[in-house]
């Protein structure tokens, strides 16, 4: 595991489990790419970090991580987030970053969906 990545992957991972956007834009770089699971496509360090400080001050999102796994420059996040009181039907998705000297560079989310496979 690169320690590095690991570092700037907590302190993502903890902006949107506290609702505290603050410290994103330290660990964003310049030119980050963020690619939502919708197809929305967001560059430079102020789109994304604008894009992410938005969902992450929201209180009523709840990430449920399932699973962090780093591998080098790179670390994936599985998560489910509930889409009832009752926590009966969650919405299951992975995010995909790249870490490049301390800085996030690149995220791309994707979200598992059942529709169509006849479930």
């Amino acid at each position: 595991m690169d320690k590095q990545t690991s570092s700037i992957v907590d302190r993502f991972r903890e902006a949107f489990q506290k609702h505290d956007p603050s410290g994103l834009s330290d660990i964003t770089a310049e030119d980050c790419i963020l690619e939502t699971p919708d197809g929305a496509r967001f560059e430079g360090r102020e789109a994304c970090v604008t894009f992410w400080s938005g969902v992450a001050s929201d209180k009523s999102i709840q990430f449920e991580e399932e699973r962090v796994d780093i591998v080098g420059d790179r670390a994936l996040i599985f998560w489910r987030l509930p889409l009832d009181n009752g926590n009966t039907r969650y919405l299951r998705g992975v995010n995909i970053i790249h870490v490049r000297d301390g800085k996030i560079v690149e995220t791309r989310g994707f979200v598992k969906s059942a529709e169509g496979s006849g479930l």
